[in-house]
Parts: C-alpha cells; structure tokens; sequence
C-alpha cells in the first residue's frame, strides 16, 4: 500500500486493521474511557493524569492490535490519523453504523482477515 495521502484514503485501510469484533471493542473502551478522563481532566485541571489517559486509550487497543487482530497499530505510523479514525470509528459504533461500514468495504461486519477491500465502494 503507498502512504495515503488523505483521511478518506486511510480510514480503508483503518477499518482493514480492524477487522476483528473483539479489537474493535478494545478500542471502543479504551477511546471512551479516554475521553471520558479528558472530560474530568479538563473540568478539575488536574492535568497530572494527562499520561494516564494516553494508557486508558491505548493499552486496549495494543493489546487487541497484537493479541487479537495480530497486526501492529497504524497509530505507530500515522498518529494523528489513526486518533481520528478511533473517534470516527466509536461515532459509527454509537451510532449504530459501524457495522454497516465494514460491510460497504469488506463485504461483512465481521470480514474475514484476507477479505479484500471493496474498490468501488472506498471513496
């Protein structure tokens, strides 16, 4: 895959590491036990458990990266988009739409791991 060049390019590629149910909710818990942390830090600026936060939010999702999806976390390579993706991706989950996205690209809410992406519906 060359870089992707925008986050309409990368949120394929997102959902493509993402692909297990149970990676999904590691990171459905962990992004809003962040931001709810965030949420207190900033009400009582108690800005000594920023750190914390960064574990609460990542922990879950590396350990679903390496012990459930297998793969590494596309947070090692592009952070600022794989932050907005995991906002992205708890919005569609709370939404009820989730779902319904990794079927429009893989062809099933819960693709197997070598389901290729749908071209034609990754714009």
């Amino acid at each position: 895959m060359s870089p992707p060049r925008s986050f309409s390019e990368f949120w394929p590629f997102y959902l493509g590491e993402h692909r297990h149910p149970l990676n999904r909710g590691m990171h459905y818990v962990g992004t809003f036990c962040a931001l709810s942390l965030l949420g207190y830090i900033i009400t009582h600026q108690y800005w000594g458990l920023m750190l914390v936060g960064l574990v609460i939010g990542y922990g879950p999702a590396w350990v679903g990266h390496f012990f459930v999806e297998g793969n590494k976390p596309a947070s090692f390579k592009y952070p600022l988009w794989s932050f907005m993706a995991d906002l992205k991706m708890l919005a569609l989950k709370l939404g009820g739409q989730m779902e319904g996205e990794m079927t429009r690209l893989y062809g099933s809410a819960h693709p197997a791991p070598d389901a290729p992406l749908r071209r034609g519906d990754a714009s």
